[in-house]
């Protein structure tokens, strides 16, 4: 196994695999150098749950919604590469 290891674990009784491809490519693409592995695992029961090294980052059932990409991936800067620049996406949402 390499590290960092990614798990998306998804819903597959929601039809969930689409959004869980997404979010993957999402960070595939944006973290080429600092993922060691992304994983997608298929569960049930409306789960919806993102981890780094086994440490869950996001949980659907906990926040009550799905994770916004630019969240996510601070989130996971954050834990794998707090040097790195997200570009448009570390830009402060000046609508709130």
């Amino acid at each position: 196994m390499k590290e960092p290891r990614i798990e998306i674990e998804y819903c597959t009784q929601c039809n969930w695999l689409l959004r869980a491809t997404w979010m993957a490519q999402e960070l595939l693409t944006t973290f080429t150098q600092e993922i060691g592995e992304l994983s997608l695992i298929p569960g049930k029961g409306g789960i919806l749950e993102v981890r780094v090294s086994g440490e869950l980052i996001f949980s659907r059932k906990t926040e009550g919604r799905f994770p916004e990409m630019k969240e996510l991936k601070q989130i996971i800067r954050d834990k794998i590469a707090p040097e790195k620049s997200l570009g448009h996406s570390d830009k402060k949402d000046h609508n709130l």
